[in-house]
């Protein structure tokens, strides 16, 4: 019962993973393409480092969301599949 309990939550969290990383890692390049960028021209703007980033993210929310909810609608399945064995009380 515990081994499927812990089974679930490590799928979770490498679902998690697999979704929110390319969007963190696209808003984390565009943050450091921007932060050389003000340092170099000595521009403080707080808008110029967070619109851009706002702007990626939507990008990536875009362009790879059928990839993400495929990813969701696998792990939904995995989980209604595999829950009984994890509420079963004997």
């Amino acid at each position: 019962m515990f081994d499927h309990a812990i089974a679930l939550s490590q799928s979770a969290m490498t679902t998690a993973g697999l979704i929110l990383g390319p969007i963190l890692l696209a808003a984390l390049v565009v943050g450091l393409l921007v932060g050389i960028f003000q340092a170099t021209t000595q521009i403080q703007e707080l808008t110029l480092s967070f619109m851009p980033k706002i702007i990626v993210v939507g990008i990536m929310l875009y362009l790879a969301g059928p990839w993400f909810l495929r990813i969701l609608v696998g792990f939904t399945q995995n989980d209604l599949s595999t829950f009984w064995h994890v509420a079963y009380l004997p």
